[in-house]
Parts: C-alpha cells; sequence; structure tokens
C-alpha cells in the first residue's frame, strides 16, 4: 500500500511540475502565443521524451488541442510510451502517400493526438529542409492550438536546429550531474547559430522533496541554491547565454525515479 501511495504522489508531482512547465511557456508571449515548439536535449538519455509527453499532455488537460509529432526518425520512441499505433507516419503525409487526417491519431487523453513517424527514413535532415516540410509545420500549426516536436539530441543530429527555425520556440532538456557542461554549451551555441528561439532549459531527473516540488536556481558554477519563498508559486529568470556569468536558469523539480520536469526560463517569442 506504502509503495503504490508513493508511486501515485510521485505521478502528481510530474503533473503538477509539467503544468507549470505549459504555464510558463503561455507566459512568456501573451500578445503573440507560442504555438509550436521543439523538444530537445544536448545529448540522448536526457527523458526529452518523456518531457514531450507529460507536456503535451499537460496541455491537453488544459482543453486545448494539442498534437504530438514525433520526429526523431532515427530513434522513435513516442508510440510506445502513448500506446499508440498508426497506419501511416510523418513520411507518407509528406510523399502524398497518405492523408493528414488519416495519419493522425487519437490517444487515450482527450485533446491529445499524436503524429507518428515511420522507421528507417533516408535523409531526416534533407526532409525537415525541405519546403513540404516547412508546410506541414504551418498547417498543424492552423489545425492545433499547440504543436510539439520531439526532437532527437541536437548535439548528436542537426535535425533540431533545422526545425528550430521553422518553429516558434526551443527547449532544451538537461539531466543535472549527468549533461556535462561542454556538451550542453556546444548544442546551445549549435541552436543559436540557427537562429533558434530558445526560451528555456527544463531539468530532469532532480531530486525531490517530499510529495512537494520545489525550485532551485544554478549558479554559474553547478551550485544548486533553493529559491526563498513558497514552491507553490514557480519562480522565471531570464538566463544568460550558457559560458558567461550569472545563473543558468530556474527549475522546477519532482522525483528522482520518474524523470522531473522544469520550468521554461522567459527569454520571450519568436514571432
Amino acid at each position: 500500500m506504502a509503495k503504490k501511495k508513493k508511486q501515485s504522489s510521485n505521478q502528481l508531482e510530474i503533473q503538477n511540475a509539467a503544468k507549470t512547465l505549459f504555464a510558463n511557456i503561455r507566459f512568456m508571449s501573451v500578445d503573440d502565443p507560442i504555438k509550436s515548439i521543439v523538444i530537445t536535449s544536448s545529448v540522448p538519455n536526457e527523458g526529452k521524451s518523456t518531457v514531450s509527453v507529460n507536456l503535451a499532455q499537460a496541455i491537453a488537460t488544459s482543453g486545448k488541442q494539442v498534437l504530438l509529432v514525433e520526429a526523431d526518425m532515427r530513434r522513435r520512441s513516442l508510440y510506445a510510451m502513448l500506446n499508440v499505433h498508426s497506419s501511416a507516419g510523418l513520411y507518407a503525409v509528406l510523399t502524398d502517400a497518405a492523408p493528414l487526417n488519416v495519419a493522425v491519431t487519437g490517444t487515450t487523453t482527450p485533446n491529445l493526438y499524436f503524429l507518428d513517424t515511420e522507421p528507417n527514413i533516408p535523409n531526416p535532415a534533407d526532409l525537415i529542409s525541405s519546403k513540404r516540410f516547412g508546410r506541414l509545420v504551418r498547417t498543424l500549426e492552423e489545425r492545433y492550438d499547440y504543436v510539439i516536436f520531439d526532437m532527437p539530441p541536437v548535439g548528436t543530429f542537426v535535425d533540431a536546429a533545422i526545425l528550430s527555425t521553422l518553429v516558434d520556440a526551443t527547449v532544451m532538456v538537461v539531466r543535472p550531474n549527468q549533461t556535462k557542461r561542454a556538451e550542453l554549451v556546444e548544442a546551445y551555441e549549435q541552436l543559436q547559430k540557427a537562429n533558434a528561439n530558445v526560451i528555456g532549459v527544463c531539468a530532469t531527473f532532480v531530486e525531490g522533496s517530499g510529495s512537494e516540488y520545489y525550485y532551485a536556481y544554478y549558479t554559474n558554477s553547478g551550485e544548486r541554491v533553493k529559491a526563498e519563498g513558497s514552491a507553490s508559486a514557480p519562480s522565471v529568470a531570464t538566463p544568460p547565454s550558457p559560458g558567461h556569468g550569472g545563473r543558468s536558469g530556474s527549475f522546477a523539480a519532482s522525483p528522482r525515479s520518474q524523470a522531473p520536469y522544469g520550468g521554461a526560463s522567459q527569454r520571450g517569442a519568436r514571432r
């Protein structure tokens, strides 16, 4: 019984942290809302796909229609996480082998829709760079309140940097105490060279504190400093570019075992 109670508490913390992340994204540009978002990381195994799914679920439960797109064409995983099997995918839509309304499928979460991708797609970067892909992004933005693209790590493949130029915002997922600073800085600089609108950093696998999640700042040296005041009111910082002085951002944390999520740090919207 105690184990079930702990699992339930962990899941509630995850949901709360995902809702906080969504709230921070919404607050960044009230007059010109962010609609399309790339979720990426600097290296593999930082929890970006889990962040994508839980952020999409948080958006859907708020009453908004959201489309989650599997854009990691080299290592797709969302279909298994959502337990959804599609008859067609992203490549079929782009090549006119299947219409968009056939490829997009519903999920067990109301308002949450999923567009999968086929395995073994040749030259994903070239596909994302195509004019047809750009037109598809615009179409999805028109049909849904939010579109989330789960991308491969930007430090491994250029896909996320390319797609970041087509969407409103990019969120980087980071796993503290595992991701090397040099890897994070290099990935961020690659996004900056592409003129990506990196709105913030989402920390995963951050140690929780009981049944309540808390907020913390990370200094330039990597030292964590707890924020003052109540944890119920998120504190959103405007971070400098990695590699420069000052704080690197503010994070919302929940239990380590359940891949927690961080609040995006405000930088403003592209459009």
